[in-house]
């Protein structure tokens, strides 16, 4: 069975799709998370870290993988990283990063 390869749009490094993270831009120019990528429209791959995601938004790869006509709002996937990350570490937040988070919102 041959698994499909996706290629992520911060690092530029091919991966099974299984292990990519896919994103799509809704109609109100947010880009969100889709973890079951089973949103309808235009979606891309990403590496489910903050430093591919961080990549993305310096290469400006969000807006030229999705089409998009001026640069989304992505903070709606950085949460999502945030969150897994959090889920990874045992659920347990530094404080730091949640004093980061409250002053961003």
């Amino acid at each position: 069975m041959v698994v499909p390869v996706r290629t992520c749009i911060g690092s530029r490094r091919r991966a099974p799709r299984s292990s990519l993270l896919r994103v799509v831009a809704l109609s109100d120019g947010r880009v969100v998370a889709d973890p079951k990528a089973v949103m309808p429209g235009r979606g891309a791959w990403l590496t489910p870290t903050v430093e591919a995601y961080e990549l993305a938004v310096k290469r400006r790869a969000f807006r030229r993988a999705l089409r998009l006509d001026r640069e989304p709002d992505t903070s709606a996937v950085l949460d999502h990283l945030h969150g897994l990350a959090a889920e990874q570490s045992g659920g347990h937040q530094d404080t730091t990063e949640q004093a980061e988070r409250l002053m961003d919102n």
